[in-house]
């Protein structure tokens, strides 16, 4: 063990941020406050925010997410789920083969209400997939080589 004693990190950043110089905010033009110490509204100050940070799209992909099922509509949702948004190619799965064909069929139409739902969330291609089908390569029971349930009956 050492012998050092312990630091209190919570008190060395305190005094740090006591001693450091304050920056000069840019004063934004157009806004009523006086005195930069004058509350502002949360929305004009995330808005700042999302726009310094440039997290628009970000926000508009996230939202593109939590609010599947307004976008798509019930029926949709219920049976097919969005998984991951790569390089503008929306990966959605379903439930069953037969909803991921109908998707298939439409998906022109879902890519437009999508597009239409969630601006700035860049999607240029609907990939669907269907369910996981179960893997037949691991387990107490297999054997290398085989072909999974193909080879087990004849």
């Amino acid at each position: 063990m050492s012998s050092q004693p312990k630091r209190d990190i919570a008190c060395e950043l305190f005094k740090s941020f006591k001693t450091q110089t304050r920056r000069n905010r840019k004063i934004i033009e157009g806004e009523d406050r006086t005195h930069l110490s004058d509350p502002q509204q949360l929305s004009s100050v995330f808005n700042e925010v999302i726009t310094n940070r440039d997290w628009k799209q970000g926000i508009a992909e996230g939202n593109l997410f939590s609010e599947w099922e307004k976008i798509v509509g019930n029926d949709v949702a219920q049976h097919a789920s969005p998984l991951t948004l790569l390089e503008g190619k929306l990966t959605i799965q379903t439930t069953s083969t037969a909803w991921a064909t109908q998707l298939r069929l439409i998906s022109s139409d879902l890519l437009k209400t999508i597009r239409d739902s969630a601006p700035g969330a860049l999607v240029d291609e609907l990939l669907i997939m269907g369910p996981h089908a179960p893997s037949w390569k691991r387990g107490l029971r297999t054997i290398r080589g085989s072909k999974g349930p193909r080879d087990t009956y004849g």
